[in-house]
């Protein structure tokens, strides 16, 4: 990420940006007082669910209506768009870390307010995490036994030339 120096913003943009998250943060914190805690054994699910609604947010194609107006996508990648805070909006919608509190900050509410509701979304959204976890592990092991059945080949095909070779001489 550049420096706000090098991009068309204003520290008031990311100020104002942290003031809204701070606000939201302060009044759920405000709210929470009055109702039952989250039990510990949610802070996983909940956060699968958060790595899950970033991810869908950020990169998803379901979620461009979203990033659009901020966020300018284009074969060679994704630049925020505009000036000012619309441009420091687009680079937070980049970002899944970014997208990631606003997230959780938004489960959390939905979850001390909702309970049923937020405990159903946080189901979802965590089953979908644990979704993503087996495919990346699919893959990554799917290429590592792609890449040893090629080793094999390559040394099967040198075995088979040394062998050549050797009955030649």
């Amino acid at each position: 990420m550049r420096p706000v120096g090098q991009t068309p913003t204003e520290a008031a943009d990311y100020a104002a940006l942290s003031a809204v998250y701070g606000t939201l943060l302060a009044g759920l914190a405000r709210s929470a007082r009055e109702r039952d805690g989250i039990p510990r054994a949610e802070l996983l699910p909940l956060s699968a669910a958060t790595f899950a609604l970033s991810k869908l947010i950020v990169h998803e194609k379901v979620e461009t209506w979203l990033r659009r107006p901020f966020v300018d996508e284009r074969p060679d990648g994704k630049r925020p768009r505009g000036r000012r805070l619309r441009y420091a909006t687009g680079e937070l919608l980049n970002c899944t870390r970014c997208v990631g509190a606003w997230s959780a900050l938004a489960l959390v509410a939905l979850r001390l307010h909702s309970p049923t509701a937020g405990r159903t979304v946080t189901t979802v959204l965590a089953a979908s995490a644990g979704n993503d976890v087996l495919h990346s592990a699919f893959s990554l092991l799917c290429a590592k036994a792609n890449a040893a059945h090629e080793r094999e080949e390559r040394l099967g095909e040198e075995l088979r030339e040394l062998r050549a070779a050797r009955r030649a001489a």
